[in-house]
């Protein structure tokens, strides 16, 4: 369990004092929760019951996801029953945390999430930061990188615009990745595209419709992605979408959000969302980035029950 002298050490690596807002902010991100859902989506296989584990953003460096703290979401993620675990992607540290934090290697991490256990696997895709780690993959503009390589070695498949098929009790479905969508900082080129629309526009290496096209037949299909900004894309013919990216607008005040790195800002900042009978359910992740402060946005470890369980 992260000790009080944890928690002090991160505020002394901030540069903060240890009473009043920023103390308890800098506290609430070593303070992981359990999230639990349970949804039947529509034409879901009856009797067809699928528990789910999300671990998204953990966005790993000293002091504030240390490799001893995965490696306790580790253990506290194999006594949940999953038969799946999702990793939504972002295991590195963001660029602007550096400042404030130490790297912990990707042998590191990558060992510990091999040990996340699940009778039907550990199921990964990248984020935009695994992306965004390695300045040669930025200038060639492909793969792979450092996080899929570490996750690859320690036998966790990462999913770039592909699909599986499983068999739970003889009735089938389909896990699918989705290629980041932010992989690529924009080039000089897109430079005027940049100051036209006010942000920064990426280029990902996402494929939907080719992600699909491998779905041969009717069984559901769980749909992983890192951004959440996919889904108005998302066909009826996805079962569930599963994202991280915003961690929960990582501050909320009385639910108003202030940052959320999406372009449909608070739209799927977090939770279960329900649009034209499609489910999209957001990850409030447990790491930071940013700035190493966490309000109103517990990091959490989620659980999807899917086909009728009850959450537990």
């Amino acid at each position: 369990m992260i000790s009080r002298r944890d928690v002090l050490k991160a505020m002394a690596a901030f540069g903060i004092g240890t009473t009043g807002f920023g103390g308890y902010a800098v506290a609430e991100t070593f303070r992981q929760k359990v999230t639990r859902y349970a949804l039947t989506p529509p034409n879901w296989t009856p009797g067809l019951k699928l528990r789910v584990a999300i671990l998204a953003d953990l966005h790993v460096c000293e002091p504030w996801m240390s490799g001893d703290r995965v490696d306790e979401i580790v253990e506290q993620t194999n006594g949940l029953g999953a038969d799946a675990v999702f990793l939504l992607g972002d295991y590195v540290v963001s660029h602007r945390m550096q400042k404030y934090s130490n790297a912990v290697s990707a042998g590191r991490w990558a060992t510990s999430l091999s040990n996340l256990k699940a009778p039907f696997g550990v199921h990964a895709v990248l984020g935009n930061h695994d992306w965004w780690d390695d300045i040669a993959v930025q200038r060639r503009r492909s793969g792979p990188t450092r996080a899929g390589r570490a996750l690859e070695a320690v036998g966790i498949p990462v999913y770039e615009n592909k699909a599986v098929r499983f068999e739970k009790d003889g009735k089938p479905f389909w896990i699918a990745g989705l290629g980041d969508q932010w992989a690529f900082w924009p080039t000089d080129n897109d430079y005027a595209k940049f100051l036209e629309n006010g942000r920064k526009d990426y280029t990902g290496v996402d494929d939907l419709p080719g992600t699909l096209r491998q779905v041969t037949d009717d069984a559901p299909v769980l749909l992983m992605a890192h951004e959440p900004d996919i889904f108005p894309e998302v066909p009826k013919r996805v079962a569930a979408t599963f994202a991280g990216h915003t961690h929960g607008g990582q501050v909320r005040i009385l639910g108003f959000t202030p940052v959320v790195p999406s372009k449909y800002k608070s739209r799927y900042v977090y939770g279960h969302i329900v649009e034209d009978d499609r489910s999209l359910i957001v990850s409030g992740g447990l790491g930071v980035s940013g700035f190493p402060v966490r309000f109103g946005a517990l990091p959490e470890i989620v659980v999807v029950d899917l086909g009728g369980g009850e959450a537990v």
